[in-house]
């Protein structure tokens, strides 16, 4: 999938939290949703790129032209809308290789929108009732790699839950890489395909505990609750980093088996077998 990284900053890290959370939201799989999306992490003093609190975000799409599509609407609708708040380019343009941002967001300056340009890198400052909202014409991008994932099974829900949550944790310590489901943890995993002819992916059955005794079920006895991470990252080498982390993570008492979903490789051309993983 192709990514873009964003660079979020407002007054204070408390609006800046609000413009990242919102931009981010409705965003967990492209099976349903325009993008995939999510907090990378908050950015240092040094980082900012105008000194103020900020974060960075991932998103994630299909195709470049989808990517914009869906970050100029998220941008539009969720960051110029928020006060006090700045938005940049989190990764080198490439010629051919990016997407224009603020340059489609500058329409709503209604013609008083001015362009700066600084270290070749062109900024457009649109005015708003709070003062101006600056955002980077053109955002680079890169082939990123979406939905890694390891299943986690547990005793009981608490204990799976618990297991998930020391998982999203260490998972956020690494670079270049989200979880973009809510609180990054997936308790409705999918397979692919459906009875319903119809849908892409539906529930998957195997590791539902309800439905032991009616499907051929993947549960080992005293497995009663199953949560899903799903990994997106800028690159490979930062999902299975990512990958290791978790599953490290994860591996808490009461936790009977670390899975993964394998879906024949219809996902993708990246295999992350586990074992392999960790060794």
């Amino acid at each position: 999938m192709t990514a873009a990284r964003l660079l979020v900053t407002a007054e204070t890290r408390e609006w800046a939290n609000v413009a990242a959370r919102e931009a981010t939201g409705y965003a967990a799989s492209v099976i349903g949703c325009d993008a995939e999306a999510g907090i990378e992490r908050e950015l240092s003093p040094e980082e900012s790129p105008d000194g103020r609190p900020g974060l960075s975000l991932l998103m994630f799409a299909f195709s470049r032209d989808a990517l914009q599509k869906a970050v100029v609407n998220r941008v539009g609708q969720c960051i110029l809308t928020c006060a006090t708040t700045a938005c940049y380019n989190g990764l080198p343009p490439v010629k051919d290789k990016s997407i224009r941002v603020g340059g489609n967001l500058r329409f709503f300056g209604d013609t008083f929108q001015i362009s700066k340009k600084l270290d070749q890198r062109r900024f457009w400052r649109v005015p708003v009732m709070d003062g101006e909202f600056v955002c980077e014409d053109v955002f680079g991008t890169v082939k990123g790699v979406a939905g890694g994932n390891f299943l986690i099974l547990g005793e009981s829900q608490a204990i799976a839950l618990a297991a998930a949550e020391s998982a999203v944790a260490a998972i956020g310590k690494i670079p270049g890489v989200i979880c973009p489901f809510p609180g990054g943890i997936v308790r409705s995993g999918s397979k692919v395909g459906s009875r319903y002819k119809k849908l892409k992916a539906s529930t998957n059955d195997a590791y539902c505990p309800t439905l032991r005794g009616l499907v051929d079920s993947a549960l080992p006895e005293g497995v009663n609750a199953v949560y899903e991470i799903v990994i997106d990252g800028v690159d490979l080498s930062a999902v299975e980093s990512a990958t290791r982390a978790g599953v490290e993570a994860a591996c808490r008492p009461g936790i009977v088996r670390i899975s993964a979903g394998n879906y024949g490789g219809n996902l993708g051309p990246y295999h992350l077998h586990l074992h392999k993983l960790l060794s």
